[in-house]
């Protein structure tokens, strides 16, 4: 008999609307003796089964829903037929055609709650974010070997929302060969080496596929400035466009280094680029007590806001970072800016932005929005999943 986890009165309405986690606040009662993971049945006040879910007793997300079918088993042929419909969703995908390494599985949205999976060419690399995918690994594993059968699968289940989850970092080989110290991917018809045992994320910031062509559109011939540039990847698609300059700014050195190892492979001009390593709200303070300026900036800075109480002050360095990049800007120039943070709404985002805009005393207009790649699709039951979000803005 599936062991229960029970709601507090009226503390069933997300779930009717299908949402899929519940938090610690609205449960009641747990039966004792729950495995971090184990499935759970979710059950009103009333006593009625709603879900079928993972339980997670350290996180202040006590369940995920894995179901809604109160009949389906939550065995290896369920973890089966969810990692088929995803990996059937990417192959259909226009986006992909001309490139090997993109996201496989997207967690909640593929209906599997804390599962990440990116396919690097012949490698696969995942993170097990949450306390029900730790408790399936081993059968999640099983099942990506045999429908995708890559050469190796490698973990980097090495971030922060795992010890919210009561779980440990946990790096290294799972299944096959060890992936290369660098991969060579190909993404649109360009090449990029990836370090998935030491990059952000698991290596690659595949969610930004769609719109690094979009930034390439507007390169050709324009002096270009890539903020928090990590290994290039914009810079590269501008340059490959015809970009007649670029600047990289990072503050990691061996980030920089890949980037030019990224400009040699693809067969790039070296002479016109330019990489900072340093803080880049100090370094663009610098260009602009220098009277430099540029025709396309583009900022791509990390998550500024990691939980809701941070949300002011997080908003504050958007608002910051933009600014200075306006004040960067030629006339007609264009500022492709994005957050990444998912407790930043696009509305806010936006009003952040004009905000910039309006203290760097330039006339500026949106020209486009722009979010997280096709093969990051978001739920409509799981909003939280909209997390990217980006602007071109032209003044």
């Amino acid at each position: 008999m599936a062991k229960k986890v029970i709601l507090k009165k009226g503390k069933e309405k997300s779930l009717m609307r299908k949402h899929l986690w519940v938090f610690s606040g609205a449960v009641k009662f747990a039966d004792v003796q729950i495995q971090p993971g184990e499935t759970v049945d979710i059950v009103d006040s009333n006593g009625s089964v709603l879900a079928k879910g993972s339980y997670s007793p350290h996180s202040q997300i006590r369940a995920r829903v894995l179901s809604f079918n109160l009949n389906e088993k939550i065995d290896r042929d369920f973890f089966e037929r969810k990692i088929e419909k995803a990996v059937a969703y990417r192959k259909q995908l226009p986006q992909l055609k001309g490139t090997d390494s993109y996201r496989i599985i997207f967690s909640e949205s593929d209906g599997l709650p804390g599962l990440i999976a990116d396919k690097y060419g012949d490698y696969i690399v995942c993170q097990f974010l949450s306390a029900g995918a730790e408790y399936f690994k081993e059968t999640i594993v099983e099942i990506l070997v045999e429908k995708l059968k890559p050469k190796g699968i490698y973990e980097r289940s090495d971030v922060s929302s795992r010890s919210k989850e009561g779980l440990k970092f946990s790096t290294g080989l799972l299944w096959g060969e060890a992936p290369p110290e660098k991969i060579e991917i190909t993404e649109n018809g360009l090449k990029f080496f990836a370090d998935v045992y030491n990059g952000h994320k698991t290596g690659f910031y595949f969610d930004q596929r769609e719109n690094r062509a979009e930034v390439a559109k507007y390169a050709n011939g324009k002096s270009v400035l890539n903020c928090f540039s990590y290994t290039g990847g914009f810079g590269i698609y501008a340059l490959n466009a015809g970009a007649e300059s670029l600047v990289n700014i990072d503050s990691s050195q061996s980030a920089l280094d890949l980037t030019l190892e990224n400009i040699k492979l693809n067969g790039l001009p070296e002479t016109n680029v330019e990489n900072i390593r340093g803080d880049a709200f100090a370094e663009l303070r610098k260009l602009i007590e220098e009277g430099r300026r540029f025709d396309l900036i583009i900022l791509d800075p990390p998550k500024f806001i990691d939980s809701k109480k941070h949300i002011t002050s997080g908003a504050r360095a958007y608002k910051d970072i933009n600014m200075l990049a306006f004040k960067l800007l030629n006339p007609g120039g264009r500022l492709v800016t994005f957050s990444c943070s998912g407790h930043m709404n696009f509305e806010l985002f936006q009003k952040v932005v004009a905000d910039a805009a309006l203290d760097a005393g330039v006339n500026a207009k949106i020209t486009a929005a722009l979010r997280q790649g096709v093969d990051h699709p978001v739920s409509t039951n799981f909003p939280e999943a909209f997390y990217l979000k980006g602007l071109v803005v032209s003044i």
